[in-house]
């Protein structure tokens, strides 16, 4: 299940009947108000958003489960979800705290270069759960609380204000993160890494459409040969075993979480038919889709 817009993600999942424009890139607030009509009972299903979600957790049960790892949160821990990554929890009790959501789109105008460049948290592979000292959440909490003061009040320049007051929480967090990770950044800075991340976001954002490894290395101006070598000696997987652990976990999240039939499920990951998607499911999981189905 995937939303490309932040209003769509409110309506279905927050059940939030505020009537929010369809190209709404950015919607601060608070915990307790956004989940007060999630069903505890069922949290939120997995699913992946277009846009990026950031939250602070101060008080409640609340657990997250980001593409296949799962973790209980704790008061004040910051959470990162970057856009497109798996993200499910299946209990939300009385939770209070702040989060945001947004789009990359909207940082663009006080951004220098790529999101995950400029603040390594957005990484798919970096550690997008943050524990924070009482003093480091406090100022979290601040620049959340500037966040909502701006969106809430009718500035002249409040847009401009938004995105500066957001960087200033990225900064914040980056500061947070950088205290903690300081070997994963400097990793990071190698060209082969790069590319690497690179080909990560590419495939996380096309790999339903795209099964190819021709494809992504067209997109990145390489020779697929180069894409398989990089990527083969940083991870110690090939790219095409990339492209089909994805595609292996959308297609359970699509088996568990809806009704979809197989045929629906093999046309939305753009296998030319259900035999193709359940040849494909078998060779890997050794169990035909509807018995994967039948396992939840």
């Amino acid at each position: 299940m995937t939303f490309d817009t932040i209003a769509a993600f409110e309506r279905k999942i927050n059940h939030d009947k505020h009537i929010y424009d369809p190209g709404l890139q950015l919607l601060p607030g608070r915990m307790e108000e956004r989940h007060q009509y999630v069903d505890p009972k069922l949290g939120i299903p997995a699913l992946r958003r277009n846009f990026n979600l950031i939250y602070l957790l101060l008080d409640g049960l609340h657990d997250i489960r980001l593409d296949d790892k799962h973790r209980w949160l704790m008061p004040h821990d910051l959470v990162i979800v970057p856009a497109n990554v798996l993200y499910a929890s299946t209990n939300i009790r009385g939770c209070k705290g702040f989060c945001i959501e947004f789009t990359t789109a909207f940082l663009e105008p006080v951004m220098q270069g790529t999101l995950s460049e400029q603040f390594p948290f957005f990484d798919l592979e970096a550690e997008h759960v943050i524990s924070l000292t009482a003093n480091e959440s406090n100022l979290v909490q601040r620049s959340f609380e500037n966040i909502l003061e701006v969106h809430s009040g009718h500035s002249r320049e409040k847009m401009q204000l938004l995105r500066d007051y957001i960087h200033i929480l990225l900064l914040l967090i980056r500061d947070c993160y950088k205290a903690r990770y300081t070997v994963y950044i400097k990793e990071k800075a190698t060209r082969a890494v790069q590319l690497t991340s690179a080909y990560k976001h590419l495939v996380d954002e096309h790999f339903r459409e795209m099964h190819e490894v021709q494809q992504y290395a067209s997109l990145l101006n390489i020779t697929p040969k180069h894409l398989s070598d990089v990527v083969k000696s940083t991870t110690g997987k090939s790219p095409h075993e990339m492209i089909h652990s994805r595609l292996l976990q959308e297609a359970r999240v699509l088996l568990s979480n809806t009704e979809m039939s197989m045929a629906e499920i093999a046309y939305t990951l753009h296998f030319e038919d259900q035999s193709h998607f359940s040849h494909f499911m078998k060779r890997k999981t050794g169990q035909t889709p509807l018995e994967i189905r039948k396992s939840f």
